[in-house]
């Protein structure tokens, strides 16, 4: 028969008494703390939390957001009388691979590294090849990645010697405010220049200029891209653009400095200047040269004379903004556009 416990007090536990973990609980008799690392003793109140909560695998993973593998992993690995097995283990194989070359390859190697300091496993190999040393390209990489290793081979000291190109002071131009509106036809158009090669031996310039909003296009073929024929173009647009042009955006291109942004300034034009390296930034004109290349120059007939071609282009132009429908403008053309918003043809 059970003997009762009714009235009986449990033991009252010592004020400083220490409640040790499970993973300690053998090592109390000899007073030993053990030397683990952070990541072992987090490791170690993992499993004495999985083991006073019923040793589900499951929720002991849900508790300290680890993954079930990782918790049988260490329940495998652990071991009650030798703490350190939670310590981490070292990844690199135990058996490594003994190095295949001789100390004449190893020498070889590094000779003509220092000669040619800048050169990789691939160029030494062929170099090697043509002193008559057959030494595959993979070797090459771990004899390089051994003399990194031991200090026999520094690489050189890297010194900054790039070539800075000369930045034009530009006296008009700025980059484009982000308060600029861009509303209404003539508010920014995009300038740009494309190469045409009728023949091999033969290259032209043309300048595309397109109006973000309405999509008019105006384009003029010349022999060169120079600022005096880039501040001509503006007479064009004054000519051939039913709106008053207010703002210009262009590249650095050098044809768009000088005589051009002095043009611009005289006439009350707004220029803007793209930074550099960034066409996409002009992704209207780009596209408008993408199309006259595919649907004109591609299939023109015209003699490789500039004053045919000239004539073939001011005739597609008229096509381009007054016949040929634009998705963009819910298949209108640009002269419907304009008609549609009060500016006459």
């Amino acid at each position: 028969m059970a003997k009762s416990t009714r009235g009986v007090r449990p033991p009252r536990c010592h004020p400083t008494a220490v409640l040790v973990p499970f993973g300690f609980q053998r090592l109390r008799h000899r007073d030993v703390a053990p030397d683990l690392s952070r990541e072992a003793r987090a490791r170690l109140a993992m499993l004495d939390w999985h083991r006073s909560h019923g040793g589900n695998v499951s929720r002991t993973a849900r508790h300290f957001g680890y993954s079930r593998p990782t918790v049988y992993r260490w329940l495998a690995r652990f071991e009650r009388h030798r703490l350190e097995t939670l310590e981490d283990r070292g990844s690199g194989p135990h058996h490594r691979r003994r190095p295949t070359w001789t100390m004449a390859q190893l020498a070889a190697v590094k000779a003509v590294r220092e000669r040619y300091p800048r050169w990789g496993k691939d160029k030494l190999a062929v170099l090697l090849r043509r002193d008559g040393l057959i030494v595959s390209v993979s070797m090459v990489g771990r004899i390089l990645a051994r003399l990194r290793r031991s200090g026999e081979l520094r690489e050189p000291r890297h010194r900054r010697m790039s070539i800075h190109q000369r930045r034009w002071a530009r006296p008009y131009a700025i980059r484009k405010p982000a308060d600029w509106a861009v509303e209404r036809p003539g508010d920014l158009v995009e300038l740009d220049t494309l190469d045409i090669r009728p023949l091999s031996t033969l290259v032209w310039k043309q300048f595309t200029a397109r109006d973000v909003v309405s999509r008019w296009d105006t384009v003029e073929l010349g022999r060169r891209a120079t600022a005096a024929a880039a501040a001509e173009v503006l007479d064009r647009l004054a000519e051939r653009m039913p709106f008053p042009v207010r703002a210009i955006s262009i590249d650095n291109g050098s044809e768009f400095m000088a005589e051009f942004e002095a043009a611009c300034q005289a006439r009350g034009i707004r220029l803007f200047v793209l930074p550099p390296r960034s066409p996409k930034l002009h992704g209207a004109v780009e596209r408008a040269n993408r199309t006259h290349t595919e649907e004109f120059y591609e299939v023109t007939t015209a003699e490789p004379e500039l004053a045919a071609f000239q004539a073939e282009l001011r005739a597609w132009e008229t096509v381009y903004n007054t016949i040929r429908p634009h998705q963009s403008l819910g298949q209108r053309t640009p002269a419907e556009y304009l008609a549609s918003v009060g500016i006459d043809v």
